[in-house]
């Protein structure tokens, strides 16, 4: 192995909370890499933007450009689902659960509603219908993931389920000519699902309820800017994944992703801790022994992206005192 790049969405923790988060973290090797690394190369999305960070990372998109939609992803995922599709414009819909807050509309994390197949492929048959009924297709993905071919609707912006997760919806609501015949087919479907019977037995055992969609990664094709990445569980694993393909990839650990996006920081920590454990003591063994002779490290959180960047030789800096200070203290 020679070059190795991680890119750890939600690394950047809140600055309101990263003193707190700072004396509960446990992660000497982690401190030692930011430390020797220095000071990060820091980009910035706007505040609205229709995706995270880490989505336009992946799509070879970040930092956007002005008024970006969401990552065209439809065909990439239906193709990782053993789908092929047909010519025409599709999109990922996905099954969510909207709350209703003080006086605005809230998505809730879809990691959290643990949809089962058998609860998913009934809500499916029915959404299906309504999607026939306006001469729209629909193919089941699996339980979280449907995808919806919708041809007049290729200029319609979305945002990603994550980007719009926990805020007010209108501002990541669809926009566009055909965003009315979209409110009619999510109407249709909140309508058809508000009395089905897998609902009724998710209330009575204290789930939340699905009850909309949510549309997103509009294509025509495939798209070839979406990196592939590795999503090995740790280092090891990763290791002996490129080892076999010959070729390196970059990492994704999205460890972090639901607890900073359900603000579970306690659960945030926990994570930090795994990673520390399975990437970052053996990322910082990896350079020493000279295993690795590039890593470069991209933290982000919604809207940012920090690049670290690092070689056996950024180590030799003994005078420097190990620190998460060029991480928490971005701005």
């Amino acid at each position: 192995m020679s070059h190795l790049e991680l890119i750890i969405p939600f690394g950047i923790p809140p600055a309101n909370l990263a003193k707190d988060l700072l004396k509960e973290m446990h992660t000497p090797a982690l401190l030692r890499l930011i430390a020797c690394a220095g000071k990060a190369q820091v980009q910035s999305a706007d505040d609205f933007s229709r995706a995270l960070s880490y989505e336009y990372w992946l799509a070879d998109g970040f930092p956007p450009k002005e008024n970006a939609n969401s990552p065209s992803s439809a065909w990439n995922r239906m193709q990782s689902h053993g789908l092929t599709p047909e010519a025409g414009h599709w999109f990922i819909l996905q099954p969510v659960h909207i709350h209703i807050a003080r006086d605005h509309l809230v998505l809730t994390d879809q990691r959290r509603l643990n949809i089962s197949e058998a609860e998913s492929h009934p809500l499916f048959e029915q959404a299906k219908a309504s999607c026939e009924e306006m001469g729209l297709q629909l193919l089941f993905g699996d339980a979280q993931t449907w995808f919806l071919r919708a041809d007049d609707w290729a200029d319609l912006q979305t945002a990603t389920v994550d980007a719009a997760c926990g805020h007010n919806i209108d501002i990541w609501m669809p926009k566009g000519e055909f965003e009315r015949p979209w409110r009619k087919l999510q109407n249709e479907i909140q309508m058809q699902w508000f009395t089905h019977d897998i609902n009724a037995q998710r209330e009575v055992r204290g789930a939340k309820v699905i009850n909309s969609v949510w549309i997103s990664g509009g294509a025509q094709s495939l798209n070839p800017d979406l990196k592939q990445v590795s999503l090995a569980g740790d280092y090891t694993q990763h290791l002996s994944q490129s080892q076999a393909a010959n070729q390196q990839i970059p990492v994704l650990l999205s460890n972090l992703c639901e607890a900073a996006i359900n603000n579970d920081w306690a659960l945030w920590l926990d994570n930090m801790h795994e990673l520390e454990k399975n990437w970052f003591s053996p990322l910082l063994a990896g350079l020493q022994n000279k295993q690795i002779t590039g890593l470069k490290l991209n933290f982000s959180d919604a809207h940012r992206i920090a690049s670290f960047d690092l070689t056996p030789w950024s180590l030799r800096k003994f005078w420097v005192k190990p620190s998460l200070h060029h991480l928490f203290s971005i701005s």
